[in-house]
């Protein structure tokens, strides 16, 4: 049945979790043997051991399925948009039960980690090559910041449609929020490596602050990209052409004596307000403020 509003989707998902719940310990999936309500599977096989005969193979079963459901849901989020997919449909497409589909996946919110995960994974792989040929600050940005562009293009169509959700400081689709700590860090990581392998060096006082700060440079890339409607997203390209030598150009002048007392300023600024949001934990109410 097709759903045709928000709400609509919304109680489908709701229906297909209870019915889940239910079913208690006698909804196996494929690829576990736990409750198939756990939804702890995405997890599984970066912690167990290395599994060999039936068990290896069901370990591979499971990890086909959990690729069939994330990429039919990707697919599905493009065709019918992110709010009006239900897990339940996503299920049948894929042709699990919609008991598979919670393992894997216990929401849809769920369902976007795992395409956060997957364009980490797929952005560290693919620039291998321009960190190893590139030595120059503003080509290691460039070709970092343009990759991750070429990753994401086949996401560009319904990305507006769960920024929205992402853009809540409290929704676990959030880049700051604690789900999505593992894609963060590991663009935090990356963004280290383009620096260490740079020959142009930073101040060391804002040394250890720069990753995150280019990780948040990214970030604005992405809000930018988001509502890009020029052909192939080419003015975020040209905006990536445009800041990188910026970019690069500040690091190496924050080396200048004659800069230090602004870079100390400035560090002491990104330490109090920009650095605790990018490491996940945007400042809260205090519990000694009345």
């Amino acid at each position: 049945m097709k759903v045709n509003t928000v709400d609509e989707a919304t109680r489908a998902d709701a229906d297909g979790a209870r019915s889940v719940a239910s079913e208690g310990t006698g909804g196996k999936a494929d690829g576990g043997g736990a409750d198939a309500h756990t939804g702890e599977a995405a997890h599984q096989d970066a912690t167990a051991p290395r599994a060999t005969g039936p068990a290896r193979e069901r370990t591979s079963q499971g990890s086909r399925t959990r690729t069939l459901i994330l990429e039919t849901a990707l697919r599905l989020f493009q065709e019918r948009g992110y709010d009006k997919t239900t897990m339940r449909a996503i299920a049948q497409e894929a042709g699990v039960s919609v008991g598979n589909a919670y393992y894997y996946y216990a929401s849809k919110e769920h369902l976007i980690q795992g395409f956060y995960d997957r364009i980490a994974a797929e952005h560290a792989a693919a620039v291998t090559d321009v960190l190893a040929r590139e030595r120059d600050l503003a080509g290691r940005l460039r070709g970092v910041l343009l990759t991750w562009l070429d990753i994401a293009a086949p996401y560009h169509r319904f990305a507006a449609q769960f920024f929205k959700n992402a853009a809540d400081p409290d929704s676990p689709l959030s880049p700051f929020s604690d789900a999505s700590e593992g894609p963060r860090e590991a663009a935090i990581a990356l963004h280290r490596q383009v620096l260490a392998g740079a020959d142009t060096k930073a101040d060391p006082e804002l040394a250890a602050a720069l990753p995150r700060l280019l990780w948040l440079q990214q970030m604005g890339l992405v809000l930018y990209w988001v509502y890009d409607r020029s052909e192939n997203c080419e003015r975020s390209r040209r905006l990536v052409e445009r800041t990188s030598p910026l970019v690069a150009r500040a690091v190496a002048a924050s080396r200048f004596r004659v800069l230090r007392p602004l870079v100390r300023e400035v560090t002491d600024v990104l330490s109090e307000f920009v650095l605790p949001a990018a490491a996940g934990a945007a400042a809260r109410p205090r519990s000694d403020q009345g």
